[in-house]
């Protein structure tokens, strides 16, 4: 199991929390401040198998494009091997 922890801009986050929904993947939406993005942000905490991490990040980077700043950094996403999970 993997944890992906996204940090995109709110706008973004907007389409890919329920993206990431609809395709079974459990996400926790946190409010964020700070200079990273240098802009308005949330962080996602997102729990998936090992064989959907790409998935995982194709949604987030579907809902980072935006043709009228190609390439610009809109997000980042850290990949964490998880140990151990319970759910209680």
């Amino acid at each position: 199991m993997k944890l992906l922890i996204a940090v995109l801009w709110d706008e973004d986050a907007e389409r890919a929390v329920p993206e990431l929904v609809e395709r079974g993947l459990r996400v926790t939406r946190v409010a964020s401040t700070g200079g990273f993005l240098r802009r308005g942000n949330t962080t996602m905490l997102i729990g998936v198998d090992d064989g959907r991490v790409q998935e995982g990040i194709d949604v987030l980077r579907g809902a980072t494009t935006d043709a009228r700043q190609p390439g610009a950094g809109r997000g980042a996403v850290f990949v964490l091997n998880v140990d151990r999970f319970e759910q209680i």
